[in-house]
């Protein structure tokens, strides 16, 4: 049984994270600056203060077209950044968690089951499965691969033509929870049912109109289905659909 004081939690100032506090109060939250995660010294330094059983990552660099314009901090970021944390614990031996993302799909069937190929078609995807490559040569790990937003949905428009398995963060993050005390290492998806953005949009925001926007409409590569299968979660908890 992990004790939460034990968890520490990178991207704490997130989305998930600001989020995951409710349901994880006594975790360790350090700042980027206390952590910062392109520092392995600092960060080994800061680690020596306690032991910690679990490292939950999900600090990142999220944007896609903010990282076409800076890939280099992506590179920091996402990939080295997620080096050292593996390094981290596996000096340690303690548990790591990655939060990834669906977008390592190429996008073109959905429905992807956890040992699909994977095949970004954006900068932020491929900094992201960089990250995935060095988690995967640590044993004692479990990549989390899923798609969240506020419980509000932030926009006035969707796409109409990408469909996801996104749920709003409070979901996600109660699903994440539900992992910490389960013996699972490898790769799990989490998510919700198969429908468009738009339609994720419109059930979010029943009283606000959300407009119609099609992944031409961005100067960004969107992939079109990054849908997640999501039966394995679901195993481990005897989830019937």
């Amino acid at each position: 049984m992990i004790n939460q004081s034990d968890i520490l939690f990178t991207g704490g100032s997130g989305l998930l994270g600001t989020t995951i506090k409710s349901l994880l109060p006594e975790c360790d939250y350090p700042t980027s600056s206390e952590f910062n995660v392109t520092d392995f010294y600092k960060m080994d330094k800061y680690l020596k203060l306690k032991k910690y059983t679990l490292i939950i990552h999900a600090a990142a660099f999220t944007s896609p077209p903010l990282i076409n314009k800076d890939p280099m901090k992506a590179l920091e970021v996402n990939i080295l950044g997620t080096a050292n944390i593996v390094k981290l614990c596996m000096k340690s031996n303690i548990k790591l968690f990655y939060i990834s993302t669906d977008y390592v799909f190429k996008g073109d069937t959905g429905n992807y089951k956890e040992d699909d190929p994977v095949n970004p078609v954006n900068k932020y995807a491929w900094s992201k499965l960089g990250g995935e490559c060095a988690v995967r040569l640590y044993d004692n790990s479990l990549i989390i691969r899923t798609s969240f937003s506020p419980d509000v949905f932030p926009y006035d428009k969707a796409f109409e033509d990408q469909w996801t398995s996104r749920e709003c963060v409070s979901v996600i993050a109660k699903k994440i929870y539900n992992l910490i005390n389960k013996n699972i290492t490898g790769i799990i998806h989490i998510g919700g049912k198969r429908k468009t953005v738009l339609d994720y949009a419109r059930q979010l925001n029943k009283n606000m109109h959300i407009e119609k926007l099609s992944r031409d409409d961005v100067n960004f590569t969107v992939p079109v289905d990054t849908s997640l299968n999501c039966e394995k979660y679901k195993t481990f908890f005897n989830i019937r659909s």
